[in-house]
């Protein structure tokens, strides 16, 4: 199962041939157990333009949303406590990591450094 962030998704929509391709092999290999969060719902929806909306609607409609539930905000809770000021993790990376984490799902994301929680096995190899 994988968890795919932000970076990753706006790399897709803005069409990036190699991510596409490896998103759409990610979906054979894991069964078509490829998840978002809202997070990454919100990050894009943030800076989508009004042109986009179809296109960005329809992506994440073809995809399941993991739930930020209390096990997961307790857990992003524990992240944030630990890394927030020695590595700089901000609110929504502390909750999509804890998502990741309480889910199963490895974390797809060209931005490791924002995850200082994981180790180089929790995230998911491009």
């Amino acid at each position: 199962m994988v968890a795919v962030d932000s970076d990753v998704i706006i790399w897709i929509l803005r069409g990036d041939n190699k991510i596409t391709e490896r998103f759409k092999n990610a979906v054979v290999e894991n069964n078509g157990n490829v998840f978002v969060t809202p997070i990454q719902l919100a990050e894009v929806f943030a800076g989508m333009l009004p042109k986009e909306k179809a296109i960005v609607d329809d992506f994440f409609d073809s995809l399941e949303i993991l739930a930020i539930d209390g096990k997961s905000g307790r857990l992003a809770g524990e992240f944030l406590n630990r890394f927030g000021k020695s590595h700089n993790v901000t609110l929504t990376d502390a909750l999509v990591a804890a998502v990741s984490r309480v889910t199963g799902c490895e974390l797809w994301t060209r931005n490791r450094k924002h995850y200082p929680m994981f180790r180089e096995n929790d995230f998911y190899q491009e």
